[in-house]
């Protein structure tokens, strides 16, 4: 359960981050300051800077979809529909800002593989229960699958690569098209 407290703090965050401050420059000093609290506030609740990052950032991504387990296809359309959706109007201006910070620091990379290995491992367990039940092929590459699924989705979301696709379906069609090549033959 979250307190007052921790939810002002994370909002803070979120908040800074928005406005453009980066990973480096967000000190816990304007956090606490921004949630109306002190930092040793903060410092009970997190050892650090970038426990918070992970938290706030866990709570920008949402909650991971939970695949039902019956359609490794429909399970994947699940999946593939939650790369680069946001709730939080706040993610479209803190998402892109991190890519540069995240190829720059290997700790940041860190952070970022931290938030996202989650959602990864239920695409590897959907996929590799589609090896097992005979629906993809057994020789299927989970790494380079799990690639070729995301990828699109993520470029539509984060870059608006094609305007006329609508997103409303395109995971069902990312999914459908990739599926051909991953079924057995």
């Amino acid at each position: 359960m979250t307190s007052t407290a921790d939810e002002a703090i994370i909002e803070a965050t979120l908040d800074l981050l928005a406005e453009g401050s980066t990973i480096e420059t967000l000190s816990i000093e304007a956090i606490a300051a921004r949630a109306g609290v002190g930092k040793a506030t903060i410092y009970r609740r997190w050892p650090g800077k970038e426990a918070l990052l992970l938290d706030a950032l866990r709570r920008l991504k949402g909650v991971v979809p939970q695949p039902a387990g019956y359609s490794v296809r429909d399970d994947l359309v699940l999946l593939v529909g939650a790369v680069g959706r946001h709730i939080d109007p706040r993610a479209a201006r803190i998402m892109p800002c991190l890519v540069p910070e995240v190829n720059r620091s290997p700790d940041h990379y860190l952070l970022y593989q931290n938030i996202i290995e989650p959602r990864r491992q239920l695409m590897r367990e959907v996929l590799r229960r589609g090896i097992g039940t005979g629906e993809l092929r057994a020789d299927l590459d989970v790494e380079v699958a799990m690639a070729l699924l995301t990828g699109p989705m993520l470029m539509q979301r984060m870059l608006r690569w094609h305007p006329e696709l609508d997103e409303r379906i395109l995971p069902e069609r990312i999914v459908d098209g990739v599926l051909e090549g991953m079924r057995p033959r």
